[in-house]
């Protein structure tokens, strides 16, 4: 590395305002289902605070890209799986890169973060879910047709009786928007019932939560962990195609079957015995055995005056039997070190991880025999962007003030977990962590006149964007399908549970060349016949224009932070603002 110190820019960090597994999860099965995008275009409100200067950066190489990008996803790879020999070869290939650029280890010595893992298998035949009515009548509900369920304990069994069951609305304890929908109830032993997404979406009244756009009160994840917390026994949710924006099919595919998760220190005993969803048509008959009317309760759910209505006369029964098994990956992590602020951090993260080999051979890739789902879309792409972007700053002739981190994490194809376990236990402290940038899954294409922002509102890293765009006559295109969450769904997520504000962007689809069509075409063709398909493979003729330019705007978002003294924050408004300004002390 060669650098010459650079003295603090001194830019102050005034407040910004807002301007507008081996399996897949289930969100990555969803992606891709058929939709229908209406695009957006609106005008973005120009920055209230001055930008910090950057200085003269080298380019990115796109040959350099190239290299890692059709390494990553060739066949030596194997796919990439984590605990895998392909998974193996990938660590050790990124911890080589990090090491020749001049990177330093950013956990002690070591460039590597163990993961440990654990496979969670359900026995259908030895496990049930069952109501019982108020005249004594005990019901199972069919695993995968009526009822899919699982549990976080890391236990072969796992088992609970005559609980009752209550409706707690959507499952939301939000202080920020005043909303309690377990206000006045002790569910403690108890089986509570929710509903998807939240009330913003079900009304589309822009002034509840979010409106159309999903919070991370919506999310499946959060309402499980809520429902823990309050000491619920069971939390199910009532599945409904449009609020989750994917089918019961997605929902059968995904939970059931090994179920990859982190192996946590108390074995998942802070979850609730089980976790699980259900079809409308059984939320609806259960309803009205309990003399309540489904959609009558579901209206009332959407009031912040909402209080929780027991389910009278029905308890839930259930007994879960697990096959477990062990194993472990890792993260890797380099970083920068800054020249006067050296113990804050920019952070950039990216998952080298994809599917790795299928059980049986599928046409699409090199070949009618192929069983390699190679990832280069997914994520060979981003994570040889975060190496390029590395050594664009290690190249330098300037310093950055501040450290900037490199950190390639596992596992997120089954769920998030290797940024997870960053987040119980990072390497750098959140309130030393400046702001965090993820790249994931970017498109070959030429060069587009815009970059979209999934989240499109969340933080002022969003200005940051919109200053490096504007140098290039580009414009911010807002995330097209803010109902479905998928600022939820990539591993920035992890961060951002934690107060930390991250920015997760794409490439954009108004193409220079042959427009919003050109770019339109190349996304459906991607979801179509690519996406976790063997036919994901880098090709020498694949145009990488627009990455190129993607990369060089969010390494300067980064450079933004590197070289000044701000603090971005979450707009007001935002879930995690408050977890932030506490964080810093605001």
């Amino acid at each position: 590395m060669k650098f010459v110190h650079l003295l603090m820019l001194g830019i102050a960090g005034a407040a910004l305002t807002a301007c507008g597994g081996e399996k897949s999860t289930p969100e990555a099965m969803a992606e891709n289902e058929d939709v229908t995008v209406e695009v957006t275009t609106e005008a973005v409100a120009e920055p209230s605070t001055a930008i910090p200067d950057l200085p003269a950066l080298p380019d990115i190489s796109e040959a350099q890209f190239r290299d890692y990008l059709q390494t990553l996803a060739s066949d030596d790879f194997e796919g990439r799986a984590p605990a895998t020999a392909g998974g193996r070869k990938t660590v050790d290939w990124l911890e080589a890169r990090m090491q020749e650029m001049g990177l330093k280890p950013a956990n002690g010595d070591s460039y590597r973060q163990d993961v440990p893992l654990v496979e969670i298998t359900l026995i259908p035949q030895q496990s049930s879910f069952a109501i019982t009515t108020a005249d004594g009548a005990s019901s199972v509900l069919p695993y995968r047709q009526e009822s899919v369920y699982w549990t976080k304990r890391v236990v072969e069994d796992v088992s609970f009786e005559d609980s009752e069951l209550v409706f707690v609305g959507y499952g939301v304890v939000a202080p920020e928007y005043d909303w309690n929908d377990y206000e006045g109830v002790d569910v403690s032993g108890k089986t509570v019932v929710m509903l998807v997404n939240d009330p913003g979406y079900a009304t589309q009244n822009p002034d509840l939560f979010n409106g159309n756009s999903m919070t991370y009160y919506g999310r499946w994840t959060y309402k499980y962990e809520e429902a823990a917390r309050q000491g619920a026994a069971a939390a199910i949710v009532v599945h409904q195609t449009a609020p989750a924006a994917y089918g019961w099919g997605v929902v059968e595919g995904s939970w059931s079957g090994p179920q990859l998760d982190l192996e946590r220190p108390d074995g998942g005993e802070n979850r609730v015995a089980l976790e699980g969803w259900i079809q409308e048509s059984v939320a609806e008959r259960l309803f009205a055995e309990a003399g309540l009317d489904f959609a009558q309760a579901q209206q009332d759910a959407l009031s912040p005056d909402f209080t929780p209505v027991p389910m009278t006369g029905l308890t839930a029964s259930g007994k879960i039997k697990n096959n477990i098994n062990r194993n472990s990956s890792q993260n890797v992590a380099g970083y920068i070190e800054g020249a006067s602020a050296p113990d804050e951090y920019i952070l950039y993260m990216a998952h080298w991880d994809h599917l790795g080999r299928t059980f049986a051979a599928v046409g699409g890739g090199s070949g009618d025999g192929d069983t390699i789902s190679n990832g280069a879309v997914d994520n060979a792409t981003g994570t040889s962007g975060i190496l390029n972007i590395a050594q664009s700053f290690a190249d330098a002739d300037m310093q950055p003030e501040r450290s900037i981190l490199f950190v390639a994490v596992t596992a997120e194809e089954s769920g998030l977990l290797g940024s997870a376990y960053y987040a119980e236990d990072p390497l750098v402290p959140f309130s030393k962590t400046v702001g965090g940038i993820n790249i994931d899954a970017m498109l070959s294409g030429g060069v587009s006149k815009d970059i979209t922002v999934i989240g499109y509102g969340a933080s002022e890293l969003e200005d940051l964007l919109k200053a490096a765009t504007d140098k290039r006559g580009m414009y911010l295109r807002p995330d097209p399908e803010p109902e479905k969450g998928y600022f939820y769904r990539s591993d920035h997520v992890s961060l951002a549970k934690k107060g930390v504000p991250m920015l997760y962007s794409k490439n954009g689809i108004d193409l220079v060349v042959g427009g919003e069509a050109a770019g339109t075409a190349i996304s459906e063709n991607y979801r179509a016949n690519l996406y976790h398909k063997p036919a994901d493979e880098y090709s020498e003729d694949w145009e990488v224009g627009g990455i190129m330019t993607t990369l060089e705007i969010l390494r300067d978002v980064g450079g933004y932070m590197a070289y000044s003294d701000i603090q971005p924050n979450w707009y007001d408004g935002n879930e995690f603002r408050a977890l932030r300004d506490s964080q810093m002390g605001n």
